[in-house]
């Protein structure tokens, strides 16, 4: 979650066929629930059917095994298979597409609006490289089942054997995904993520000017964060970091600390001199729940803050009685 670097991140580009990443993202979502399964058969539409673009050819009024159409999304960019199975899942592609703007307000990304599930230019289909970062660190923590699809170098279907666009899958073995995209106004666009030694990168590379130049370009960003930065565990998830005070409860505290793996990315050789500090809300009343925020855990590099995460009440505590709650009102106001 740490950027490295970044150039104009925040500007509202042309996605092109990195729509695709959400059309994907919603699909295993939607497997998740139970609502379609890998084995659903997908009707192919006239519409899908004469989808123009990157295509993995399949056949109007044909039935496909939705796994083979997802593999035909991610690996060969299909237009096609994309309105399939957006068809398949809303009924419709653009219900499908509220479905994805859905997603995307969940996400926070709030600068990405998208009107179809392929990446076909329009005005109001837009995001930023930004939010794309968001949307590709989701898909591999929260779906890495089916982000291994996302490493295939290939895929034949109907006879015809397409390769994934994304050259860095040839060149660097550290490299597993993520998606092209291009179109003659949106240019060519890459975002790649790669993991050496427990380090994830991900880089976003958008209006390049041929394939070569995407994949040269996101080469250089994922060498110079792997050989400038290192990423190190600083607490396992459930530590306890710290013990808040409670106000008016059965209980006077509560163990604080972290209910995720708690990671740092800092340039190589600063590693030994991070400082931990624990922050804690003295304020707090009862009752507590699990997983409330009670303050925050700030890792420094001298007097930079480097990293911050939300200190979580890993216990619950009741409402005290009335004696506790007097007492401790009393108490409260001298503290």
């Amino acid at each position: 979650g740490v950027e490295l670097a970044e150039k104009n991140s925040d500007k509202r580009i042309e996605p092109a066929s990195i729509t695709k990443l959400m059309t994907a993202y919603v699909i295993y979502k939607e497997l998740a629930k139970g609502s379609i399964t890998l084995e659903d058969k997908v009707l192919i539409s006239e519409k899908a059917w004469k989808m123009e673009g990157s295509r993995m050819f399949v056949e109007a009024g044909k039935k496909v095994p939705l796994n083979r159409m997802l593999h035909g999304l991610i690996v060969q960019s299909g237009n096609d298979a994309a309105v399939a199975l957006a068809e398949h899942i809303s009924g419709s592609e653009t219900s499908f597409v509220v479905k994805m703007n859905e997603e995307a307000e969940a996400m926070g990304l709030n600068s990405t609006n998208f009107t179809n599930s392929t990446g076909w230019p329009d005005a109001n289909h837009y995001t930023t490289a930004k939010d794309i970062v968001t949307l590709t660190r989701r898909t591999i923590s929260d779906f890495p089942e089916h982000y291994k699809l996302h490493s295939l170098k290939e895929y034949s279907y109907n006879g015809i054997k397409q390769y994934n666009r994304n050259k860095l899958l040839w060149r660097d073995k550290s490299v597993d995904g993520v998606k092209t995209g291009h179109t003659e106004s949106a240019g060519y666009c890459l975002v790649s993520s790669a993991a050496r030694n427990d380090m994830r990168l991900i880089s976003v590379i958008l209006g390049a000017e041929n394939e070569k130049a995407r994949a040269d370009y996101s080469q250089e960003l994922l060498e110079f964060g792997f050989r400038l930065f290192e990423t190190h565990k600083l607490y396992d998830k459930g530590s306890v970091l710290a013990d808040a005070r409670i106000w008016k409860g059965t209980k006077n505290t509560v163990p604080a600390g972290i209910m995720d793996d708690f990671y740092v990315t800092v340039e190589k050789g600063h590693y030994k001199q991070l400082k931990g500090f624990m922050e804690l809300d003295n304020s707090l009343d009862a009752p507590i729940k699990r997983g409330d925020v009670v303050g925050t855990a700030i890792i420094k590099d001298g007097d930079e803050i480097v990293h911050e995460v939300p200190l979580l009440a890993l216990d619950a505590v009741d409402s005290g009685g009335f004696w506790s709650k007097v007492t401790d009102s009393v108490k409260k106001l001298f503290n």
